[in-house]
């Protein structure tokens, strides 16, 4: 009966150490999402220096987007919008955000440039700014 105690010891501690050890890599190494507009809306990180918060999206993305959104939307005000409904509001949601991870993510597929010119090119139709916003959707939220 003596040997039977520290048996089971020993395999209580082997449990501990299997469960802390599955539990680690959830709530330790998890890195997704930090590419995204709610990510950036949240201001956890610096934003690049290129793009403050405070600069329009007319200024950012030109004077083509004046016919699409107010003349004062902020890039900050843009990745925190609500609008998943309409095609434009969901292309400045995104776009904004990957504008943003190219240029603070190294490896982003995008260069600021590309961003740029794929949102000009988008906002001829509400489809083609659905297309882009989904292609951005997926690449902010796949970004480490």
């Amino acid at each position: 009966m003596e040997t039977s105690a520290p048996i089971a010891l020993f395999i209580l501690l082997l449990l501990s150490i299997e469960t802390a050890a599955a539990r680690s890599g959830l709530y330790y190494t998890r890195t997704r999402g930090t590419c995204t507009p709610r990510y950036w809306s949240n201001r956890v990180e610096e934003w690049p220096r290129m793009v403050p918060q405070t600069s329009t999206v007319r200024k950012v993305f030109g004077s083509g987007v004046s016919d699409r959104y107010r003349l004062d939307l902020t890039l900050l005000e843009s990745t925190a919008r609500n609008e998943e409904d309409n095609a434009f509001g969901r292309l400045v949601k995104q776009a904004s955000a990957a504008l943003l991870n190219s240029y603070a993510r190294q490896g982003f597929p995008y260069s600021p440039w590309q961003v740029k010119t794929m949102v000009i090119e988008s906002l001829v139709s509400e489809e083609a700014a659905a297309n882009l916003a989904q292609r951005l959707f997926i690449v902010n939220r796949d970004c480490n």
